[in-house]
């Protein structure tokens, strides 16, 4: 392990560049000074999806604020593919779960969406952008993906920009193979779409497979918990459509 790696890692929305002043809040402030104890002279990396990851210099150590000065920029990290992940909300700690690995697998951006067997009919933004940017420090991700606002079934159908491919994970998919379903879709951005414990009703099925940009794909044999079901949607779609065929 490098020794850039074993630097704490903050995301700031703050401009990043060379000899600029970062003053994180006072919550980062809190764990860089008295939870890892840093003093002036020690160092930290910063990033945002704008400037990139700097490596960074504690410039000044207060007792509860603190400023870091922008040294040098760290090598640059690819964006993720244009992938959204949209899902039925969930309750809180599954749906936190959810939006981490959503992150660590590279959604670009994140949108509840409320299906006719949704649950859980009030969602935290807040929370979720927490939980996304915690992910994206600790596993060296550099482009936190966007929380949207939340939208119901009916009015995401009747406003999806149809060069946008909609991938939906459905049981009865007529081709069982996910990896050969996968394959017929048409290059270009994509939509993972995960609904609810209950499935989808049967109406949005059929709204669903009604439309020329959706794609249906199994998930295999086995019904999984829609935390699960997420990991293994974004996994499948990185591994056949995303960067992970790359790399």
């Amino acid at each position: 392990m490098s020794s850039l790696s074993r630097l704490p890692r903050l995301h700031v929305p703050a401009p990043l560049r060379a000899g600029g002043v970062v003053r994180p809040d006072k919550g980062q402030c809190h764990y860089l000074l008295n939870v890892l104890r840093l003093k002036a002279g020690g160092r930290a990396r910063l990033f945002n999806a704008g400037d990139g990851e700097w490596l960074c210099e504690v410039s000044k150590a207060g007792k509860r604020q603190c400023e870091l000065l922008c040294l040098e920029p760290l090598p640059a990290l690819p964006a993720p593919p244009d992938i959204d992940y949209l899902f039925a909300p969930l309750k809180h700690a599954r749906l936190d779960y959810m939006i981490q690995k959503a992150t660590e697998l590279g959604a670009r951006r994140l949108r509840p969406v409320f299906t006719e067997f949704t649950v859980a009919r009030r969602v935290n933004l807040e929370r979720m952008r927490a939980n996304a940017i915690e992910a994206a420090e600790q596993c060296n991700i550099v482009h936190v993906p966007r929380v949207l606002e939340p939208v119901k079934f009916s009015t995401l159908m009747e406003g999806w920009d149809a060069s946008r491919a909609l991938i939906f994970c459905d049981e009865s998919a007529p081709i069982a193979d996910p990896i050969e379903a996968l394959r017929a879709v048409p290059e270009g951005p994509l939509a993972v779409f995960i609904g609810p414990e209950g499935g989808f009703s049967e109406r949005e099925r059929l709204t669903l497979r009604s439309l020329d940009f959706v794609f249906p794909v199994s998930l295999g044999p086995r019904i999984m918990r829609a935390d699960t079901a997420a990991v293994a949607a974004l996994a499948l779609v990185q591994a056949v459509r995303g960067d992970w065929k790359e790399a």
